[in-house]
């Protein structure tokens, strides 16, 4: 199989001149940890632990993973993204390659870069798309067809959850991100990354296109909170939504009006704070 599915299962094409490695650590080490609680309520909700086998779509540098893991899961995270992939494995450990086997604490875990085979493997019994859609252009197109590609490999009646960007009016971070969509409007905004609002039924769109069948939903407070501007700055250009932006003007004119855009939110001790919220979608397959 190719990696091209997953690969579109991600904030948004990761074409602009950044360098790769610094953009995975700054999503690994400021930006991810922004949707731990999001990652956790799911898990609470659906009772993550021994019994559970999860395949992550876009695990990107694996957090998500490694807390399923903490709660005695085993873990296969899938992620075209070599860099965000390679520092999940320094997450997980030795032994999370494709055929290594993992010692405890982490016993069952394992990162590639395509869907692995089901061939004398137990099924799946929960498959999640972590990377939230609803806020770029074409950002869910891939995930339905990479769900299709998924679900096979799962057991009927499996668990998929399905995450994505809750109401604008309900995201304090959304009028930072729309600098990413006045920019990008300079050249060709329809280009694959550039921001938009985030739709009510987003979720359920692609649910509904993948097959699934939607058995409840929540939302989660995600705030986004940095030590201070330039870290809030390379998080959130980390997380790709800024791409098409960067590529109509240049990252220093990005980089000069998101910290532009942040100041309202900037408290006296120099840290920044944006509450969020989050949606997820529980599915059926």
């Amino acid at each position: 199989m190719t990696p091209t599915l997953v690969r579109h299962h991600r904030y948004a094409d990761s074409s602009a001149p950044v360098d790769s490695g610094t953009r995975a650590r700054d999503w690994a080490e400021i930006q991810e940890r922004m949707l731990a609680p999001l990652y956790e309520a799911v898990f609470d909700r659906l009772e993550v632990g021994a019994p559970t086998r999860m395949l992550s779509l876009g695990c990107g540098s694996g957090l998500a993973l490694l807390i399923a893991a903490s709660r005695g899961a085993a873990v296969t995270g899938v992620d075209a993204d070599r860099e965000r992939l390679a520092l999940a494995r320094e997450r997980l450990g030795p032994g999370t390659g494709a055929s290594e086997a993992r010692a405890e604490p982490v016993r069952r875990a394992r990162l590639v870069e395509n869907l692995p085979s089901a061939a004398g493997e137990a099924p799946y019994n929960l498959l999640t798309a972590f990377s939230p859609i609803g806020c770029a252009a074409g950002d869910s197109e891939g995930l339905a067809p990479a769900l299709a590609e998924a679900v096979p490999l799962a057991a009927r009646g499996a668990t998929v959850v399905l995450t994505g960007w809750g109401p604008p009016e309900r995201c304090a971070t959304a009028p930072v991100l729309r600098v990413a969509a006045r920019l990008a409007e300079s050249a060709r905004a329809s280009r694959p990354g550039g921001w938009r609002p985030t739709l009510r039924d987003d979720l359920e769109e692609v649910a509904a296109r993948a097959g699934l069948k939607p058995d409840g939903s929540g939302r989660v407070s995600c705030p986004f909170g940095y030590a201070d501007v330039d870290s809030a700055v390379r998080g959130l250009l980390s997380t790709g939504l800024f791409d098409a932006a960067v590529r109509a003007t240049d990252r220093s004119q990005v980089e000069k009006e998101v910290t532009e855009a942040l100041h309202p939110h900037v408290r006296p001790d120099g840290t920044v704070w944006m509450p969020n919220v989050f949606r997820y979608l529980v599915c059926v397959a």
